[in-house]
């Protein structure tokens, strides 16, 4: 693996995060208690080794630039916008949704869960497209 893998790897990270955040809903409609705090501990952990992959890739290769095609680049740059904000706001809330399910305190854990699975899926999966569109569909090379 080189450097040059980073996006790859942190687009790999993002989505099965979305995958463990989708499992850790089911389970938790099934009443598998278990198996959720399972699924959302994965989810966690995926994100936190994603944000320091995230984090040393740019620390050294820098900001990476959509330029082409012109026309599709206020779109991405919605996507991206919308990301980053929702990914800035989505540390403290997750960090506060699992300190209240760690100290048991439930019914506040699911207050604030209803706003952190949104968005967190949301940030999850609009980093995998991210990656998609500056890497695979419009290549910025």
């Amino acid at each position: 693996m080189t450097f040059a893998d980073l996006p790859a790897v942190n687009a790999c990270l993002n989505g099965l995060s979305a995958i463990f955040l989708t499992a850790g809903y089911y389970f938790i409609r099934k009443q598998n208690k278990i198996a959720h705090r399972n699924c959302m501990i994965a989810a966690f952990c995926t994100s936190t080794i994603f944000l320091v992959c995230y984090l040393t890739y740019h620390v050294f290769a820098g900001r990476t630039e959509f330029k082409n095609p012109p026309w599709f680049k206020p779109i991405y740059l919605i996507i991206l916008s919308t990301h980053t904000v929702l990914a800035v706001v989505i540390v403290p809330m997750v960090l506060i949704t699992l300190n209240r399910a760690i100290k048991q305190r439930f019914e506040l854990h699911k207050k604030i869960a209803r706003w952190t699975w949104p968005i967190w899926m949301y940030v999850s999966v609009t980093g995998v497209v991210i990656y998609f569109l500056l890497y695979k569909i419009f290549p910025q090379h």
